[in-house]
């Protein structure tokens, strides 16, 4: 009979530079042990230790690709668990710039299978101004005008009450420090516009990319615009 290791695990996270690289792997990007290493302000030969460390217990993986090695997180729950942590965790005073998502990352990602950053958020947002959602505590409910606009955007939501995963609840978001929709319900709005070709996401990634189309409909089904990185609202608002 085995259990999980949490205290092995909380030794390997509890270390700061290990902790470090793990934030810094939630860009989504993939990097190699010398980004890794100046970004914890750590040397190349300290950091192999403690990718070393990471992998050994599941939490990164490697990739070889010409001479370098490139590290990424090992899986979605990984993510999910760095990001509940960082939810938790008391702020602190920095010396450097936070570590808050700037240019894609922080517009529009996947926390697990629901869309977080400024996506997920203002999508949420609009969808309690609107009252299609009301909120019991933590837990969300959908209200009867919300089940006709759901429906009317192909999603049946019964069929999502019936599933044994918590139907839909806030999430608070870390990088926006507000609530995006989790949940079933959360999924599945995800899941719809990247049926309907609204965004995409990257390979080995969380990123999500708007394309114009997505841009377009978001705007005219949610009321807002969402300011691409590099690019002027002004600019979002003439396409």
């Amino acid at each position: 009979m085995y259990e999980p290791d949490l205290p092995r695990l909380a030794r390997t996270i509890g270390d700061p530079t290990r902790m470090g690289m793990l934030a810094l792997l939630m860009e989504g990007r993939a990097l190699t042990a010398k980004e890794l290493a100046y970004g914890c302000g750590v040397q190349p030969g300290t950091a192999t230790e403690h990718l070393k460390r990471l992998q050994c217990d599941g939490l990164i993986e490697s990739t070889a690709q010409g001479r370098h090695k490139y590290y990424r997180l090992a899986t979605p729950e990984v993510a999910h668990a760095v990001e509940a942590l960082m939810v938790v965790a008391k702020p602190a005073a920095v010396t450097s710039p936070p570590r808050r998502p700037t240019g894609a990352m922080g517009t529009a990602r996947f926390c697990y299978d629901h869309l977080a950053g400024e996506l997920g958020t203002r999508v949420a947002d609009a969808l309690f101004e609107r009252e299609l959602l009301v909120a019991h505590g933590e837990a969300v409910e959908v209200t009867a005008r919300g089940e006709t606009w759901f429906a009317d955007f192909g999603i049946e939501v019964a069929s999502f009450r019936k599933r044994r995963r918590r139907f839909a609840f806030h999430c608070l978001d870390w990088s926006e420090r507000r609530d995006h929709l989790g949940g079933a319900l959360g999924a599945a709005l995800a899941e719809r516009m990247l049926e309907l070709g609204w965004i995409s996401r990257h390979k080995h990634s969380r990123v999500v990319t708007i394309n114009e189309l997505g841009h377009q409909a978001l705007a005219r089904k949610f009321g807002i615009v969402i300011t691409p990185p590099g690019r002027d609202q002004a600019d979002v608002i003439a396409s």
